[in-house]
């Protein structure tokens, strides 16, 4: 499949939300002190333009943030791509990404004793359980955290693509260790903005300056904290996911999409949780036939005909 530069044209917009073009799907390999971690992209459309910087800027994203873990400043991911791109463009091949751990060099000669204690919250027992491994680091390494920088590297690629049809993904915290942020109702592009310019990614100042306090607490007490995550996808067309195979509803693909993200335990759509208490009409979309748009109101499902508004993301935040 070649890619065609077409934004805001109808066959751009059918082309994004036919199923025959969503298929992108991405492999990662790599523990979390070995040498490195690799990722195959694969689906994305020949001649697309790939921007190295963008995927840095991502990846470093992933890396800054008040509170984060001692490995943090150890790591200083850079990607590389393997394969897949030619001159700054897909060739319609599957894309090959790789980040060194820089931490490997410390761990390599090291010869470790195996880890016999399984860790509360980790999935070391049940791994080594399943895979009957005598040394629990064997678990460890490969359900790390770490991973996720090669999520955030595949994450950008995808990021990329959305742009040539002018669609935007952003995200913002709304909650950590229980203290909530306020959320002063303004354009979801000013809420990005404000979130990527704070340390903690909350965009009001003064819910952030609460929050970071409430992380230095946590800090302080050698605890870890849990917080939620609202994500939102702008310019969508109407249409995607499906209303005739259970695999393909978009709902569904992306609570498990999110639900796999390491420590991640619920995912709501829309105002889900709280509209379980309401009665149905009060929890149903509007339609405005003018636009052929859901309701944007965060209030409501956030979902209709295969579309969203944003995904929240509840789970804890450890360390890698």
């Amino acid at each position: 499949m070649a890619y065609r530069k077409t934004t805001g044209s109808s066959d751009a917009r059918l082309a994004i939300r036919d199923t025959r073009y969503a298929m992108l799907r991405f492999l990662t390999s790599g523990e979390s002190h070995g040498p490195s971690l690799f990722c195959i992209v694969e689906g994305l459309p020949a001649g697309l333009p790939i921007s190295l910087d963008e995927m840095n800027a991502d990846l470093r994203r992933r890396q800054t943030g008040y509170g984060s873990g001692g490995r943090m400043k150890i790591e200083q991911d850079r990607v590389q791509i393997t394969g897949g791109v030619v001159n700054g463009k897909t060739i319609g091949a599957p894309v090959g990404l790789l980040v060194e751990n820089l931490d490997y060099k410390n761990w390599q000669n090291k010869v470790t004793p195996p880890q016999t204690i399984p860790r509360p919250g980790h999935a070391d027992l049940a791994g080594a359980t399943k895979y009957d491994l005598d040394d629990l680091r064997m678990v460890g390494e490969r359900a790390s955290a770490r991973e996720t920088a090669m999520r955030v590297a595949a994450g950008s690629l995808a990021r990329q693509l959305l742009a040539q049809f002018n669609i935007v993904v952003g995200s913002y915290v709304t909650e950590i260790g229980g203290e909530i942020a306020d959320l002063p109702d303004i354009p979801y592009a000013e809420r990005f903005a404000r979130a990527e310019a704070s340390d903690v990614r909350v965009y009001d100042e003064g819910s952030a300056e609460r929050i970071r306090q409430r992380i230095f607490e946590i800090m302080q007490a050698k605890q870890t904290g849990g917080g939620v995550i609202e994500t939102v996808a702008l310019n969508l067309p109407v249409g995607l996911g499906s209303h005739v195979h259970w695999d393909r509803k978009l709902d569904g693909r992306l609570a498990q999409a999110v639900m796999s993200i390491h420590s991640v335990k619920g995912v709501e759509i829309g105002n889900a949780f709280a509209n379980a208490r309401k009665l149905g009409t009060e929890a149903q979309d509007e339609i405005f036939i003018e636009h052929l748009t859901p309701d944007p109101s965060p209030t409501k499902r956030g979902e209709i005909g295969g579309t969203n508004e944003f995904v929240e993301e509840r789970g804890d935040w450890g360390n890698e």
